[in-house]
Order: structure tokens, then C-alpha cells, then sequence
């Protein structure tokens, strides 16, 4: 079975679309014979997608810091919850595991996350598709921002190309079934 990380906020935020979204997202995984593997809290857009792969019959796995299992944050009943000493031997589990690398809308912890999954494809050291699933235009602006990269000679056209912003699961789909990793980054 194929594993798919998936990033997202702890919280909910303002939009109810970010909710609908999880939830959806959740429902795809399980129908596309993914297992989850998430930051495994059981709050927040996090908690909501977990629990829509479980309601569904996916396979979840939850790879949680200690700081935080000892906060009491991690979901009870997912398929199997790996405790780290750190975050970033959290992500580092998570791309490790990872076929796919998604963004969901959520804070600094999820932007950091996906743009680290993503520099790591272009050094070698991850060769999973990055997405950046964009409801309701959240991503919009750091969409400009990777442009701006382009402009300024800081990201090649190529590079970014393997890199998706989304706005609906045929997208993702879409990307996941055409995409090949990015030529390693030559330093000139």
C-alpha cells in the first residue's frame, strides 16, 4: 500500500471550506488505497482528516513528537502511532514514509513541512511529489511567491513544475500520476 504524508493545521481556521476539504481529502486516501501518514494529532483540520480515513477504513499512521504525546495530543484508535524525540526527526519519519507529500491549508508548522519535502526533492533526498492542496485560494500568495523565485533566478521553470498547487483532488491525482522527480540541482 502506498503512504501519503499529509501536512495540516492543529487548528481548524476561519474558513468551514478547510474542514470540507479534510474531510474529502480523507475519503480519496482510503479510495485511492493510500495510508496516511500524519503528524498524529487529534485536533484541528489534523484530527478531522484522520478521522475521515479511519470512518472510511484507511489505514492511519501518526508520527508524534514526544513534547507532544506527553501534552496529550495524539488521536486514540489510528492504525499504529510512532513517537519521535523531536519535530524534526518528525518530518524527517514522514518523508521517509511518504510516496506523496500533501499540504493542506494550516500554519508556519505546515508551510515549513511541505517547503522542506519539497527543497529535498530538488538535493535528491526526496523523490515524492509535493502538493499544495489550495482551497479556497489559501495558497495563493505563496503560489506568487515560488513565481517570484522564478523571476528573480533563484528556482529554475523546471524546478517548479514539480511542484503542485491544487485546487481539487483530480488535480492531485492528476499530478501524482504523471509526475517523475526533478533532475538533481546543479550548482554553477
Amino acid at each position: 500500500m502506498k503512504k501519503i504524508a499529509v501536512y495540516c493545521g492543529a487548528s481548524t481556521g476561519e474558513d468551514p471550506h478547510f474542514k470540507k476539504a479534510a474531510f474529502e481529502l480523507g475519503k480519496w486516501i482510503v479510495s485511492n488505497n493510500y495510508e496516511l501518514i500524519y503528524g498524529g494529532g487529534k485536533y484541528g483540520l489534523m484530527g478531522i482528516l484522520a478521522n475521515s480515513v479511519l470512518e472510511n477504513g484507511g489505514r492511519v499512521t501518526g508520527i508524534l513528537p514526544q513534547n507532544l504525546f506527553d501534552r496529550n495530543v495524539a488521536l486514540s484508535g489510528i492504525t499504529k502511532l510512532e513517537v519521535v524525540a523531536d519535530m524534526a526527526l518528525r518530518k524527517k519519519r514522514m518523508i521517509e514514509l511518504a510516496d506523496v507529500c500533501i499540504a493542506l491549508p494550516g500554519g508556519v508548522g505546515t508551510l515549513e513541512e511541505i517547503v522542506e519535502a519539497y527543497s529535498w526533492t530538488r538535493i535528491g533526498d526526496n523523490s515524492s511529489p509535493c502538493i499544495l492542496l489550495n482551497i479556497n485560494h489559501y495558497y495563493d500568495l505563496l503560489e506568487q511567491f515560488f513565481n517570484q523565485m522564478v523571476t528573480t533566478n533563484f528556482l529554475s521553470t523546471a524546478h517548479l513544475n514539480k511542484l503542485c498547487f491544487a485546487e481539487t483532488l483530480s488535480e492531485v491525482t492528476e499530478f501524482i500520476d504523471t509526475y517523475s522527480p526533478p533532475k538533481l540541482r546543479s550548482y554553477q
